[in-house]
């Protein structure tokens, strides 16, 4: 097997794999001591069988750059194909600012398709491939060289394997006419905003039970300088404090470094130096902050009057839709989406695009009450009103 490790074997496979309809791509990567991905290893196939047509690229070689695959992602004549595609892209996009375009995810393409929810990549070679994954080298440290041949073999089988599961799915899809359910479900993948966390939003991952206005600031202005930090110094911001601890350090709202010293969530490397001074400025910022301008929690959907009867009626709908589609519930509508419409919403995603078609349009005629529900055995059928 081949590992690439100049630019310039990176260019030649590139415009090598041009030529062809589709390459297949993953990524293994570390993430556990760092806020962003060091990517560790890219493997790399175009049509051909076993090994054939397929390498491992090295970013960590001091000779490699990644532009001419950034070239290859930019070429619109050559479909990129991954699993489970949105780690890989985070990356991507923070390294070279560029998404594949066209992407097929076939993570996305199996739920479609009826492998179910979440399908993960070993299911998918089993089913269709008809082969398994050796997954000893999953969790191995992908940064530390040289590589072993298990290492190598198992990455490259992330991508042999991808062709033929590409193929047979790609043709499900045309086949069932569904080519515009994927796109449309991909779309977010490929958007910056995705994967760009904003230090200002980043309160909004944080879980409180006590949401009054002085302590929702002081939280916003934490999490603010947790993140800022953690982006900047490129660490986990678990790293920085844990969600539990900024709790405690919007409760305890700390003036000084004697103050940090009570707490007891807090990491010692916290309780000093420019964390420390970080989190005794955010506190300051948040007491000083005005009410109107402190964060508020989203609280519409407290005061939605859920139907019951009515959010019954529409699951055992999806079940039927879902079944009959052949596609998984949860990719249809979600049990909120579901609460949502019962209660009278419908800017709702389940009666959007290619949702509506399969699900949205019977759902708002059974909650306008124009067509019932019967059920026969374990079949259930729709009836005009």
């Amino acid at each position: 097997m081949r590992t690439l490790l100049t630019t310039q074997e990176l260019a030649d496979f590139c415009k090598e794999a041009a030529q062809h309809p589709y390459v297949t791509i993953d990524t293994e990567f570390l993430r556990e001591r760092t806020y962003y991905s060091q990517l560790c290893l890219v493997q790399l196939a175009y049509p051909g069988e076993g090994d054939e047509n397929a390498v491992l690229v090295d970013p960590l070689s001091k000779e490699l750059s990644l532009d001419p695959l950034y070239d290859l992602f930019r070429d619109t004549s050559v479909v990129k194909v991954f699993h489970a595609a949105r780690q890989d892209l985070e990356i991507f996009w923070f390294d070279g600012k560029v998404f594949p375009d066209p992407l097929f995810d076939t993570q996305v393409a199996a739920m479609v398709c009826g492998f179910g929810e979440q399908v993960g990549y070993e299911t998918l070679v089993k089913k269709i491939a008809r082969d398994s994954v050796d997954k000893s080298s999953r969790f191995t440290d992908w940064s530390r060289r040289p590589l072993s041949e298990a290492q190598k073999t198992y990455a490259l089988a992330d991508v042999t394997h991808l062709r033929v599961i590409y193929e047979e799915l790609a043709a499900q899809l045309k086949k069932k006419g569904r080519e515009a359910w994927v796109t449309e479900e991909i779309t977010t993948l490929t958007q910056p905003e995705t994967y760009e966390i904003q230090p200002s939003e980043a309160w909004r991952r944080v879980k409180t039970r006590t949401t009054s206005g002085r302590f929702m600031a002081i939280v916003q202005a934490l999490a603010e300088f947790r993140e800022t930090y953690a982006q900047t110094n490129n660490v986990p911001r678990n790293r920085v404090f844990k969600d539990d601890a900024l709790v405690e350090l919007a409760s305890a709202k700390p003036q000084s470094p004697g103050d940090l010293s009570k707490l007891r969530l807090l990491l010692r490397d916290a309780r000093k130096g420019p964390i420390s001074e970080g989190i005794i400025a955010a506190v300051k910022k948040g007491l000083e902050m005005a009410p109107e301008d402190a964060p508020k929690p989203d609280r519409s959907r407290e005061k939605l009057l859920v139907n019951p009867a009515v959010a019954d009626l529409l699951r055992v709908l999806l079940k039927a839709k879902s079944e009959a589609a052949g596609v998984a519930q949860k990719m249809i509508a979600t049990t909120s989406d579901l609460d949502l419409i019962a209660a009278g919403e419908r800017d709702v995603g389940a009666l959007r695009g290619w949702r509506n078609e399969v699900f949205g349009k019977d759902a708002m005629l059974l909650c306008d009450e124009k067509i019932a529900l019967t059920a026969k055995g374990t079949t259930v059928k729709i009836i005009a009103l």
